[in-house]
C-alpha cells in the first residue's frame, strides 16, 4: 500500500513538473498588475498574434478610450513622435507584477505633445497635482485605480471658481499661469468703466469690497452700478442737480468745477426756456450760485403786470397761465380758454382781438371789463326807442352776436304789424333818415308815424285829398302786398261800370295828365257821357 501510494505521489509530481516547465518555456514572466487577469495560456492570444509580436490593434481593441483619443487626433499618442511608435516600445509586460507598465521621466516629459503646454506655475506643479481622480470628469475613466485621461483643460476644471459664476469661466481672460494676481491680462480701460483721473490711483477693494457669500470669502466685480456716481459717492446736493455729477464735476477732483458756459441748467429744477436762455447768470442769481431761490411761480421773480386782478380771486393763478417763457406776447390764453370763462364768445365776439376789449389808456385789464352789450357797445338808439322795447340796454332783445343787421323784434308789440312787402324791409329804411338840417343819419323809432304818406311819395298829386282826409286812405285801394288796386272796387264809385263800360281797360278813361307840375293818371273826371263821348 506505502509503494502505491507513493507511485501515484511521484507521477503527480512528474505530471506538475512537466507543465510548470512548458509554462515556463512559453511564458516570459509574470504579467504586470493592470494585466494580471490575461494570465494563463489560452488568453495570450488577446495581445499576441500567433507567429508575430505584440499588436498594436489588439492593445487599442481593449484600450477603448484611447484609441477614441488616437481617432479624434487628441492627445499625447495622438503626436506625430508617439503615434508612429509601437505600444511595446514604451509598455513592455511579463516583467512581473509590481512593474509600471507606464514610466517614464516626469523630468523630461514634454507635456505639449498632450496638446496642453505647461506654462507658468503649471510647469512646475508636479503631475500628481492635476492628475488625480478628484479632476477627472469621465466616470468611467475616474473608476480605474490610475489614468492620465480624462482631465478637461478649462480652469474651473481644477481651480475653485473664486468669482462664484459671477464672471464668465474663461479665467484666463484676466490671470496668466503665473499667478492669480496680479490679473497682468484684465485692463480696466476696455471695460464699460474706463478709470481716469482719481480713479486710477484707488485701490481696487474700495470698489470691489471683499465679502462672504456662500460660506467663502467672495469679491464682487460683476454687477457693479457704476451708471451714476452716486452709485459710490454721497450725494451732497440731495437729487437738486440729478445723478451726472460729471456735468459739473471732472474725475480729477470734486473742487474742480467746469466753467459755467458748460453748466447744463436743465439738469436743476427749473430748467431754462424762451428768454430765459438769453439772461446771464447773475439777473437772478444776485448773491451766490448756491443760495436757494424762490422758483415755483414766476411772480417770485416778475411784477405782477395785472396788479392782483387775477390773483385776487385765485391766488394759485400765475402768468404761465396764459403767458409762456418765449415772451409776454402772444397770449397762449385762446378762445377755448375763453369759452371757460363767466363771457364765452360767440358770433362775431369770436373774430374781435382782445385789445378792442381788453385795452383801454394803454393798460390791459381783464376783470370788472363790463358784461353787457352797453358797456362795450355805444347805444345808438336812446332815446330812439322806448326802454320797453329793450329792457336793461339788453340789445340782444333785437339784435344777435352775429352781426348786428341781424334782427329778431317783434314788431307787433308796437301796434303796427309788419305784413306783405313791409315785412321783408330792413328797419333802417323806415327807421332811419337823414336829419333835414345836418343830413345825417338819425334813429327815429318813437317818432315814426303809421301813415303811408310818411314814407311813400303820393303819386296821385293829391287828387285824394279831399275827399280822403285820412292819412291811410291809400289803403281802401291798395295793399301792402302790391301796388296794384287790387283793392279798389267801381261799384262802390260814384260812377259804376256797367254795359260796354266794363270791358273798357282803366287807361281808355283815366289818361296822363300834368297836375301840380307832376304827371299823374287822372283819376279826378268829369265822369257825364258828354265828357268822354
Amino acid at each position: 500500500m506505502n509503494s502505491y501510494l507513493k507511485s501515484i505521489v511521484v507521477f503527480l509530481l512528474i505530471v506538475i513538473g512537466s507543465q510548470l516547465s512548458l509554462q515556463a518555456q512559453l511564458s516570459p514572466g509574470d504579467l504586470a498588475e493592470p494585466h494580471a487577469h490575461l494570465e494563463g495560456l489560452s488568453n495570450c492570444t488577446l495581445c499576441h498574434e500567433l507567429g508575430k509580436k505584440v499588436s498594436d490593434q489588439l492593445c487599442l481593441d481593449c484600450h477603448k478610450l484611447l484609441n477614441e483619443r488616437i481617432t479624434q487626433n487628441k492627445g499625447y499618442h495622438a503626436s506625430e513622435e508617439v503615434k508612429k511608435e509601437a505600444c511595446i516600445a514604451c509598455h513592455s509586460d511579463h516583467h512581473g507584477r509590481k512593474f509600471k507598465i507606464i514610466n517614464w521621466d516626469t523630468t523630461t516629459f514634454n507635456h505639449d505633445l498632450t496638446g496642453y503646454e505647461l506654462q507658468g506655475q503649471h510647469a512646475e506643479t508636479s503631475c500628481k497635482s492635476c492628475h488625480t481622480k478628484d479632476f477627472i470628469t469621465d466616470q468611467n475613466i475616474r473608476e480605474k485605480q490610475f489614468s492620465y485621461l480624462g482631465l478637461s483643460t478649462d480652469c474651473l476644471n481644477c481651480h475653485a471658481d473664486y468669482h462664484q459664476q459671477s464672471l464668465p469661466n474663461d479665467c484666463l481672460q484676466c490671470h496668466d499661469y503665473k499667478a492669480f494676481k496680479p490679473t497682468s491680462a484684465f485692463d480696466h480701460q476696455e471695460t464699460q468703466f474706463p478709470l481716469l483721473g482719481k480713479h486710477t490711483e484707488v485701490d481696487c477693494i474700495e470698489c470691489h469690497p471683499i465679502t462672504i457669500q456662500n460660506n467663502s470669502d467672495y469679491q464682487l466685480f460683476k454687477p457693479v452700478d457704476h451708471q451714476s456716481c452716486i452709485a459710490c459717492h454721497e450725494d451732497v446736493h440731495n437729487g437738486k442737480f440729478g445723478n451726472d455729477c460729471k456735468k459739473c464735476h471732472s474725475e480729477n477732483s470734486f473742487k474742480q468745477i467746469k466753467g459755467l458756459s458748460s453748466f447744463d441748467h436743465n439738469a436743476t429744477q427749473y430748467p431754462l426756456t424762451g428768454r430765459h436762455q438769453g439772461l446771464s447768470c447773475e439777473a437772478c442769481h444776485k448773491n451766490s450760485y448756491t443760495d436757494p431761490l424762490p422758483h415755483n411761480r414766476c411772480m417770485d421773480c416778475h411784477t405782477d403786470y395785472h396788479q392782483a386782478e387775477f390773483t385776487a380771486t385765485n391766488f394759485n393763478s400765475d402768468c404761465i397761465d396764459c403767458h409762456t417763457t418765449a415772451g409776454f406776447t402772444p397770449s397762449n390764453f385762446g378762445i377755448e380758454q375763453h369759452q371757460q370763462a363767466a363771457f364765452a364768445l360767440q358770433g362775431a365776439h369770436l373774430a374781435t382781438p382782445c385789445f378792442e376789449c381788453h385795452l383801454s389808456d394803454d393798460q390791459w385789464h381783464f376783470r370788472n371789463i363790463g358784461e353787457f352789450c352797453v358797456d362795450c357797445h355805444q347805444d345808438p338808439h336812446k332815446p330812439a326807442i322806448s326802454p320797453k322795447y329793450y329792457p336793461e340796454n339788453d340789445c340782444k332783445s333785437c339784435h344777435s352776436e352775429q352781426s348786428w343787421q341781424q334782427i329778431t323784434f317783434d314788431h307787433e308789440l308796437t301796434g303796427y304789424q309788419l305784413e306783405g312787402e313791409h315785412a321783408s324791409l330792413e328797419c333802417r329804411e323806415c327807421h332811419i333818415k337823414p336829419n333835414p338840417i345836418t343830413n345825417q343819419k338819425e334813429h327815429i323809432f318813437n317818432q315814426t308815424k303809421q301813415d303811408c304818406k310818411t314814407c311813400h311819395t303820393d303819386p296821385h298829386a293829391g287828387q285824394f285829398d279831399q275827399e280822403a282826409p285820412n292819412a291811410n286812405s291809400c289803403t281802401t285801394c291798395h295793399s301792402a302786398q302790391s301796388w296794384d288796386p287790387l283793392l279798389f272796387d267801381h261799384s262802390k264809385n260814384r260812377f259804376v261800370l256797367d254795359g260796354a263800360h266794363q270791358n273798357l281797360a282803366c287807361g281808355d278813361c283815366h289818361k296822363k295828365t300834368l297836375l301840380n307840375n307832376q304827371t299823374v293818371t287822372h283819376y279826378k273826371i268829369d265822369y257825364r257821357c258828354e265828357a268822354c263821348h
